[in-house]
C-alpha cells in the first residue's frame, strides 16, 4: 500500500489518471474518493480540486463522444469528488478523524430531517424505483417480495429512504477512511489525526438520537424516528472501530477483525445491528476507556 500510495501523489498526472480509471466504473469510485482524499491529506485541497476537475473533464468528453448521457456523468463525478475533497479539508481543518465523522453522523441526520421536509409524499417519489423492483421480483419469481412491495408502498418508500441517505453516509465515511489508510501509508505524512481504532461518536449524538426516538414515537413523528434509526444506525461504525482497538491492544487476533468483515457480507443488518448496539452502549459506558484504566 505504501508504494500505491507514494506513486499516487509523486507526480500529478499519477492522480489524475488514476481518478480518470477508477471515475469510469460505479463499484470503483470507492478508489476515487480515498484518491482525492489521499491528494487533499498530502498536498493540499487545491491540488486536489484541479487534479479531480482534469480527471472528471476528461471522462466528460469520453462521454461526449462515445453519446453517453454526459449530464449524468459529470453529476457521478461531483457527487464523489465534491464530497470527498469537503472531508477531507474538514479533516486537514479539525485535525481529527473522530470530530469529522461526527460532523458526518449530524449532516446524516440532517439530510435525514431535510429530504422529508423536501418530499412531500415519499410514495410517490420512490414509485418508479418501487415499480422496477417490483417487476424484477415477479421475473426473478420472488412473488412473495414484489406482492410485499405493492402491498406495503408506504413501508418500501420508508426503507428506500433510509437506505438512500445509509447508503451515501457509508460511502463518505469510506472514502474518507480509505484516503486516511492510504496516507498513514506514506513514510512522510503532514500531520496525525488519529487512529480509527478509537472513534467515539459520542454522548452528544447518542442523546440526540435518543431524544428523536423517544419523541418520535410519542408524538407519531416518523420524521423522528427515521432521524433516530440513521443516527443509530450510524453507530455500526463505532462497534467496528472497537474490533479494530481489541485487536491493535493484542485482545484477539487479525482474524478476528477479518472475519468480522466477511460476515458483514454474509449477514448484513444483522452483524451490523449488534455493531450498532455495541457501538451505541460504548458511547455512554466507554468500554475502551474502562479496559485501559483496568489496564
Amino acid at each position: 500500500m505504501q508504494s500505491v500510495a507514494t506513486w499516487l501523489v509523486g507526480r500529478p498526472h499519477n492522480a489524475v489518471l488514476a481518478l480518470a480509471a477508477t471515475l469510469l466504473l460505479p463499484v470503483l469510485h470507492i478508489f476515487s474518493g480515498a484518491i482525492i482524499v489521499l491528494v487533499v491529506l498530502q498536498r493540499g485541497p487545491r491540488l486536489a480540486l484541479l487534479e479531480g476537475t482534469i480527471a472528471g473533464l476528461l471522462l466528460v468528453a469520453v462521454a461526449f463522444f462515445v453519446q453517453a448521457p454526459v449530464g449524468q456523468v459529470a453529476i457521478s463525478i461531483t457527487a464523489t469528488l465534491l464530497p470527498s475533497i469537503l472531508l477531507a479539508w474538514l479533516l486537514l481543518r479539525s485535525r481529527s478523524l473522530t470530530l469529522t465523522l461526527q460532523v458526518t453522523a449530524i449532516l446524516a441526520g440532517l439530510a435525514m430531517l431535510v429530504f422529508h421536509l423536501a418530499v412531500d409524499d415519499l410514495v410517490a417519489y420512490w414509485q418508479p424505483v418501487i415499480g422496477v423492483l417490483e417487476e424484477w421480483a415477479r421475473n426473478n419469481n420472488l412473488q412473495v417480495q414484489g406482492e410485499l412491495l405493492v402491498a406495503e408502498p408506504e413501508l418500501a418508500a420508508e426503507m428506500m429512504t433510509l437506505a438512500a441517505v445509509l447508503t451515501r453516509w457509508m460511502l463518505y465515511a469510506v472514502y474518507l477512511l480509505f484516503g486516511y489508510q492510504l496516507y498513514n501509508a506514506l513514510p512522510v505524512k503532514t500531520g496525525n489525526f488519529g487512529r480509527f481504532c478509537d472513534l467515539t461518536f459520542g454522548r452528544v449524538i447518542a442523546l440526540i438520537m435518543a431524544l428523536a426516538s423517544v419523541i418520535g414515537f410519542a408524538v407519531g413523528s416518523q420524521l423522528l424516528q427515521d432521524v433516530a434509526i440513521v443516527l443509530f444506525a450510524i453507530f455500526w461504525f463505532q462497534g467496528l472501530a472497537i474490533v479494530h482497538w481489541l485487536h491493535v491492544e493484542g485482545h484477539v487476533p487479525f482474524f478476528v477483525v477479518i472475519a468480522t468483515y466477511v460476515l458483514t457480507l454474509v449477514l448484513h443488518v444483522f452483524l451490523v445491528l449488534a455493531l450498532a448496539v455495541l457501538g451505541y452502549t460504548d458511547a455512554w459506558f466507554g468500554y475502551r476507556r474502562r479496559k485501559a484504566q483496568q489496564q
